[in-house]
């Protein structure tokens, strides 16, 4: 699971990167935004199904449900943050680092450990 949300850091940077190149700074923050509403609640429901898993006799299906509950709601309730907060913002830019970062943790089960 960890390597999923590395490589969802490594999309949003380098979609950050080629944002930056193509639109500008603008660009590179929007993308970098989209992204890490992506990357954080990921990163926040791995740690805890993680801790979870080192507790013998947790109910690990009903935290899991819940946690991904929670994951979806804190990625829309940051997409709305930046969208309020974030003036500036590119939107092109903010949805396409948002997608890569989406999609980027697919790539980790293309090879075995």
């Amino acid at each position: 699971m960890f390597r999923a949300i590395l490589l969802q850091v490594v999309a949003t940077a380098l979609v950050s990167g080629a944002c930056a190149w193509l639109v500008g700074a603008q660009g590179a923050v929007s993308a970098l935004l989209g992204g890490a509403a992506c990357v954080f609640p990921n990163l926040m429901f791995a740690l805890r199904l993680y801790a979870l898993s080192q507790r013998p006799g947790a109910a690990y299906a009903a935290n899991f449900f819940l946690g991904e509950f929670v994951k979806v709601a804190a990625t829309i309730g940051l997409l709305v943050l930046i969208v309020k907060t974030y003036a500036d913002l590119h939107w092109p830019s903010m949805l396409i680092g948002l997608g890569l970062a989406l999609q980027a943790g697919f790539l980790a089960f293309f090879k075995k450990s």
